[in-house]
């Protein structure tokens, strides 16, 4: 049996997914399936693609073969695209890369919107650092991503998300208006490593403070729990404030640093026709609901025609 589309991807969900049970629930079917599929495909291929041992990874085949596959399965993806165009339907799936305070703080209320806008489509999030996601958009694993400061290029900006003090409601610069980065020397400074450490490294250098955190951390919610227990303080982005606890506060830091969030598809083949249409109807969605707590503050949107300029 020649090479088909189903064992392209199933072989394609199993490398994404990393393992064949998570591929079943990513495709809807039967891990036997999956397992199946995937077996078929080696046959007609005579040889192995994949090391089954422990953790689910490419051989030397199907490291050279999954550039391909993912190929194929882009090209088909546009055939289906053009038909759903043509009877003006927008179907399919978009899969969605963004980083973890995006993801928690900016993505729900979005794709909750989407999904009542767009009911045909849907949108699986992929979580990832600022690198990863960035090359999940390159070689075809996300349809598209939100993009933390990208260089000039195609894609939608979303706003532009202004950083904030992260301190606990009783800590005495809790109340002011705009706080110091110097003012928080006295603190233990806490940090989660990733794509905003070197812009919170960059709020230090104008002040003569050396940036030396107490603590590092990988997770936001631990990161959060940490100040909450009153162990530091931090900066975070506009966009946790969905996710604090009552007892949090988020207080505007001096000198002002923001990123911008971009909304994009990949830069170099066509778009999924999805993501046109939920990139400008996030951009309407977030203009009539910003998610600032701040009035007039933190959150500027631009009209999705303005975005070939980001």
């Amino acid at each position: 049996m020649p090479v088909n589309v189903p064992q392209l991807r199933a072989f394609v969900a199993v490398v994404d997914a990393g393992g064949f049970s998570a591929a079943a629930d990513e495709l809807g079917v039967s891990q036997s399936a999956v397992s199946h599929a995937v077996a078929s495909l080696e046959r007609e291929l005579a040889g192995p693609l994949l090391v089954r041992a422990g953790q689910v990874r490419t051989t030397v085949l199907g490291e050279r073969v999954l550039p391909y596959a993912r190929g194929a399965l882009s090209a088909v993806r546009g055939v289906e695209e053009v038909a759903a165009d043509v009877a003006g339907t927008l179907t399919g799936t978009v899969r969605l890369a963004a980083t973890p305070t995006v993801c928690q703080g900016l993505l729900p209320g979005l794709t909750a919107h989407w999904r009542e806008s767009f009911p045909h489509v849907t949108v699986r999030v992929f979580e990832g650092d600022s690198a990863e996601i960035a090359g999940w958009l390159e070689n075809g694993t996300a349809d598209a991503a939100v993009l933390v400061d990208p260089p000039p290029g195609p894609g939608v900006r979303l706003a532009v998300d202004g950083y904030r003090a992260l301190l606990p409601r009783d800590h005495p610069l809790a109340g002011e208006p705009v706080v110091d980065i110097r003012d928080l020397a006295d603190d233990d400074f806490l940090i989660s490593p990733g794509g905003c450490e070197d812009r919170v490294r960059a709020l230090h250098e104008p002040a003569g403070l050396r940036f030396a955190p107490a603590h590092r951390v990988r997770d936001l919610a631990t990161l959060i729990s940490m100040v909450q227990a009153g162990i530091g303080v931090t900066v975070l982005s506009e966009v946790s404030r969905p996710l604090l606890p009552a007892d949090l506060v988020l207080v505007r830091v001096s000198p002002r640093a923001a990123r911008r969030l971009v909304l994009s598809g990949p830069r170099d083949r066509p778009w999924h026709p999805a993501v046109r249409a939920l990139a400008e109807s996030a951009v309407t969605q977030l203009s009539r609901c910003p998610l600032s707590g701040e009035r007039g503050t933190a959150w500027r949107h631009v009209r999705p025609q303005c975005a070939h300029e980001c």
